[in-house]
């Protein structure tokens, strides 16, 4: 039994910088021994940062390396080749979500997880925001009553990068879809943590950046489960913003209300506060989650805990983002299990 993990971290880019703050701030019982980007000086940069050493290949980094466990940060089809290796040199892996670019690829790296009987985690940074788990606990003490409705709403901020106007994730053969699949699962993990599984959907999609080829613009309606109805939006833009609701859940006997922004919060309107009753920040726990799920996933390795969340509840993200784009096409509602 050891107190800590030594990892590689593959993919040197924004997310990558993100977990290793994560790592410094909440999962200090990683270390990370190995860095890995196809672009050398990436992963120089990113191994100088972290003390450890770089590398240009995953190959490379298996064969010289010294880790126990990878942290892939990859575009989403390159997550099942890199599964695939990391699997069969017998490294743990925790895989940045969506699970991959298509169902048939997740479904196999799943697979191939039993087969070779390798411990691995989806990181899903919403699994740990601090508001959303407080809100499923509220429901849970039946604080707003029985839920009627819910809706969650993403903005994300168009940015543009002149070096590279056309980045990986506006591509459908790298990415696997647009908004819905890739930003967008951060708004439909919360919804399945709070109101349970969905069963169908109906949507609407709209591309309004001009170089990206999948929706930039979604609208679905969620049937649960349970038989709530509840939508999600979600939207990329560089326009100018009002305030934002992350989400809203309404109840019989009241409402919960995430606000979003630099003071953002979790609110709470019911008989006995009519006016709101503030109950945590909205915006900590999101800060936060890098670093927790991190630990979380460093605990399962090193001393067998269970996760907040199986590598396989993954799939319930990727296969609702497809069932929308089948909505799309179809004009009806499109099951998200079948």
């Amino acid at each position: 039994m050891t107190d800590e993990l030594t990892i590689a971290l593959v993919g040197c880019g924004n997310i990558a910088r993100a977990h290793w703050n994560g790592i410094q701030r909440r999962a200090t019982m990683i270390k990370v021994t190995a860095c890995v980007d196809s672009v050398y000086e990436q992963a120089a940069a990113m191994a100088k940062q972290t003390g450890s050493v770089a590398f240009d290949s995953l190959d490379e980094a298996l064969t010289h390396g010294q880790f126990d466990a990878v942290d892939l940060m990859l575009p989403h089809n390159l997550h099942e080749e890199a599964c695939m290796k990391c699997f069969r040199a017998g490294k743990h892996v925790v895989l940045e979500k969506p699970i991959a670019h298509t169902l048939e690829s997740a479904e196999r790296i799943v697979q191939a997880a039993k087969d070779l009987n390798v411990k691995w985690m989806v990181a899903e940074q919403a699994q740990y925001w601090s508001h959303v788990v407080k809100i499923r606990e509220l429901i849970d003490q039946g604080f707003i009553g029985d839920v009627v409705t819910a809706n969650a709403y993403f903005f994300d901020r168009l940015r543009i990068d002149p070096a590279n106007p056309i980045p990986w994730r506006y591509r459908i053969a790298q990415a696997g879809g647009g908004i819905s699949m890739d930003g967008g699962a951060h708004w439909i993990r919360p919804m399945r943590m709070m109101l349970g599984e969905i069963d169908e959907v109906f949507a609407a999609t709209a591309a309004l950046v001009s170089n990206m080829e999948g929706e930039s613009l979604a609208h679905a309606v969620f049937r649960f489960e349970s038989g709530v109805i509840a939508s999600f939006q979600a939207i990329l833009s560089g326009a100018s913003t009002g305030p934002i609701n992350d989400f809203r859940v309404t109840g019989t006997e009241g409402e919960l209300i995430s606000e979003r922004g630099r003071n953002g919060r979790l609110m709470a309107y019911t008989q006995a506060h009519p006016d709101g009753r503030e109950m945590m920040s909205a915006v900590s726990g999101k800060v936060e989650s890098f670093g927790v799920e991190l630990a979380d996933f460093a605990n399962y390795i090193l001393n067998d805990g269970q996760l907040a969340a199986g590598p396989e509840y993954a799939l319930g993200e990727l296969r609702t983002a497809l069932a929308m784009y089948r909505s799309v096409n179809s004009g009806t509602w499109e099951k998200v299990w079948d």
